[in-house]
């Protein structure tokens, strides 16, 4: 099999590649990094990840990592295939760029820092830091406020279609949903039928029970 995928189960990083394969319908082997061993901090891993963070992907003599840069290879790639995550259009894929860059730059600091706190510390049985929510509670917040306008006027981020702008967000909003940051997506109409809208996405129930 061409296309490999190195990466950890419960990573957000993985998982939007994940997601991404599963919108393109691909075939893929999975090979799980124990991170509880350092196998990511391992020189074998490190010739595909110099960072030694999850994911590293090969498809065929191509190596990768940086699970945005993944997605974009995916979907411009196997265009044809599945899902179109990207437009044609250079003005709309303008547009769609924009929004790609506002996922990395502005909603997944805020969110990521909530899903630790929210999220993975009450798993590991770690204290979670009350004033961290609070601070990237309001961060999120802000930035939902953007949100909402923007899908007053568009069903989803990119445009009318589903596409990695929107992708690129169900790992975070996933964790956030089971905790008490939901609220923050509840209090915006628009945001939360958007958000349930992708997270039901069969390609995404795919990728977190595959």
């Amino acid at each position: 099999m061409a296309i490999k995928l190195y990466g950890a189960v419960g990573s957000t990083a993985t998982l939007r590649v994940k997601a991404c394969l599963a919108e393109k319908g691909l075939e893929y082997e999975f090979v799980n990094v124990d991170m509880s061993k350092q196998e990511h901090k391992s020189p074998e891993f490190l010739s595909r990840n110099p960072f030694g963070q999850v994911p590293a992907f090969e498809d065929g003599d191509l190596k990768l990592f940086e699970s945005r840069a993944i997605t974009q290879y995916l979907a411009h790639t196997y265009a044809v295939k599945g899902t179109d995550l990207i437009i044609k259009d250079p003005k709309q894929m303008a547009i769609l760029a924009v929004w790609i860059e506002v996922e990395s730059q502005k909603f997944e600091p805020a969110s990521s820092k909530l899903g630790w706190e929210l999220a993975y510390k009450p798993m590991f049985g770690m204290t979670t830091d009350e004033a961290v929510v609070e601070e990237n509670e309001k961060k999120l917040e802000q930035v939902l406020d953007v949100y909402e306008l923007r899908l007053s006027q568009s069903k989803y981020l990119g445009g009318e279609s589903f596409t990695l702008a929107d992708l690129h967000h169900l790992p975070n909003i996933m964790y956030l949903m089971g905790t008490k940051a939901k609220r923050v997506f509840d209090a915006r109409p628009h945001v939360s039928a958007w958000a349930a809208d992708i997270l039901s996405r069969p390609a995404w129930v795919k990728a977190t029970t595959a």
